[in-house]
């Protein structure tokens, strides 16, 4: 079972890795295409367009062919588009194969979700989604860290060559060591899709969590797409310096998933997304006067550190609740979630782009838009008892 929940979390760390790796890049990249930032900024938006609308497609898949197929085609073409990736002298390029490689890319999303909820009961879920946060947790210390080193040493395509290497071996142990924990269901007719996910829509609980949560990533998102600015442009930090700044921020994410597994053992899920998302609302509050006032830099870290924290405690318990009664449409179910979790965070990226004028709020607002919403959504679908099921 160790190997299995070890390839799920390396399955799920595709998304930070191809996000997380190039963005001490970014400048370097901009500066070799005789690009603006902004320009650059956007094959980071195309990436989460990308992860957003393939997860739609991928649900109703798994649930008809099981799991595994869907996944070889998946991680084949973020094979394919990781090449391309490394190959591409223009900005457009670069925006086209960054969307194909998410759309390989969310295959891992969807699937390894499907897979624990195949496998282990919700409470079960909610400790096993917390081991992958430190798998997923791990890849944004050692990615920007790995990517800054490839960039001063062997330049910015090396990342990308580099990912290409990660899914071919991911594919092959897949090959061998993870078993198909779902067998096809003929009845899910892929014409059918649009009913499956209405279903799973209508279920309160889903909608609630998967909302909540898609807005607590789409913070941490908004912080990932003006991180590069904020910190090398506005506040002078060199890449590596930026990168050991990215790692701390993750450790902290790292850390307080590895509680919530202790947590678990004496509380609920629920109780522990309502201890930790007052700490969300707090530090993006911080965030906002930070960036209303240009703030120091240490100012903007802390309550940085404590936003990202939070996730740690939030995502698993959310993702596990969502799923809780999901079961024979546990893949579509899964599916959505990424979906909404990713349009969401695909429109703050683009709005941080969107919206940049050479100050840090952009970045510090939208964070602090995020972990409002997320807050109001939770209150409203989830904790009000005249609108429960």
């Amino acid at each position: 079972m160790n190997i299995v929940i070890l390839i799920l979390g390396l399955l799920s760390a595709f998304g930070p890795l191809s996000i997380d790796m190039y963005l001490p890049a970014l400048p370097g990249i901009a500066s070799d295409f005789h690009a603006e930032l902004s320009q650059v900024q956007f094959s980071l938006a195309s990436y989460f367009v990308g992860i957003a609308l393939g997860q739609i497609f991928y649900g109703p898949l798994t649930d008809r062919f099981g799991r595994k197929k869907p996944l070889y085609v998946g991680l084949s073409l973020y094979f394919i588009s990781s090449l391309l990736c490394a190959q591409t002298t223009t900005v457009e390029g670069l925006i086209l194969f960054r969307f194909l490689q998410a759309l390989g890319a969310c295959s891992g999303i969807v699937i390894s979700r499907a897979v624990v909820r195949d496998l282990f009961q919700p409470h079960e879920s909610a400790r096993i989604f917390s081991l992958l946060m430190l798998i997923m947790g791990v890849a944004p210390i050692l990615a920007p860290v790995a990517g800054g080193l490839m960039l001063t040493t062997f330049g910015w395509r090396s990342i990308f060559w580099f990912l290409s290497s990660v899914s071919l071996l991911t594919l092959i142990a897949v090959f061998f060591f993870l078993k198909e924990s779902s067998i096809p269901h003929p009845d899910h007719r892929l014409r059918y899709a649009v009913r499956n996910y209405l279903g799973v829509l209508k279920d309160r609980q889903f909608t609630g969590y998967t909302i909540s949560l898609s807005f607590i990533y789409a913070g941490m998102f908004a912080y990932i797409t003006g991180s590069s600015y904020v910190f090398i442009q506005h506040f002078h930090l060199s890449p590596s310096n930026y990168s050991i700044l990215f790692g701390a921020n993750a450790f902290g994410l790292i850390l307080f998933s590895q509680i919530n597994g202790k947590l678990l053992k004496k509380n609920t899920p629920e109780k522990l997304i309502r201890s930790a998302l007052p700490i969300t609302f707090i530090a993006g509050t911080f965030l906002l006067l930070d960036g209303i006032f240009d703030a120091p830099l240490w100012a903007i870290c802390l309550p940085l550190f404590f936003y990202i924290l939070s996730m740690g405690m939030i995502a698993p318990n959310a993702a596990a609740c969502a799923l809780a009664f999901q079961k024979k449409s546990a893949g579509s179910a899964s599916a959505m979630m990424g979906t909404i979790q990713f349009t969401v965070s695909a429109i703050c990226s683009m709005l941080v782009s969107r919206l940049h004028n050479d100050t840090i709020l952009p970045m510090t607002g939208m964070m602090f838009g995020c972990a409002m919403m997320a807050v109001l959504f939770y209150w409203r679908l989830v904790l009000r008892p005249d609108l429960r099921n």
